[in-house]
């Protein structure tokens, strides 16, 4: 699996990575060696991802293996519904999966990625997501 770069404002800079890089695979290179990036807005958004509910989540996840969401929060000791949303929103921004979506089965997390990459620069361009952090 490969590590997932998360980073924080800095749209401006990542579309012009992603231009450059259809430029070159246009071109013919071989672009295999791309990381996937996940981009927040602002510090807030960020730390719900790095909330301790949700690295300790995704810690576990990794550890034991949980067959089920049931068993994600038996393991972290949490109520259902609370694991239940928190996996729900890494769900949505592709950290975690869902598997055995099927009728009867329970819903098994597992990690998308084997680790993520934290890259917040701080230069101007993060200034107006600072004023957001808590």
């Amino acid at each position: 699996m490969p590590t997932l770069k998360v980073t924080v404002g800095e749209r401006d800079r990542l579309d012009q990575r992603t231009r450059s890089r259809l430029e070159a695979a246009q071109e013919g290179e071989d672009l295999d060696d791309a990381q996937p990036v996940l981009n927040f807005g602002s510090y807030a958004e960020l730390s719900r991802l790095l909330s301790p509910k949700n690295l300790e989540l995704l810690e576990t996840i990794s550890e034991h293996e949980p067959e089920s969401i049931r068993e994600a929060a038996e393991l972290v000791d949490r109520d259902y519904k609370q694991v239940h949303r928190n996996l729900s929103e890494l769900e949505d921004i592709g950290v975690i999966e869902f598997e055995g979506d099927g009728p009867g089965r329970a819903r098994r997390p597992t990690l998308t990625y084997d680790g993520l990459e934290i890259d917040i620069p701080l230069t101007g361009a993060n200034r107006s997501a600072s004023t957001a952090a808590p």
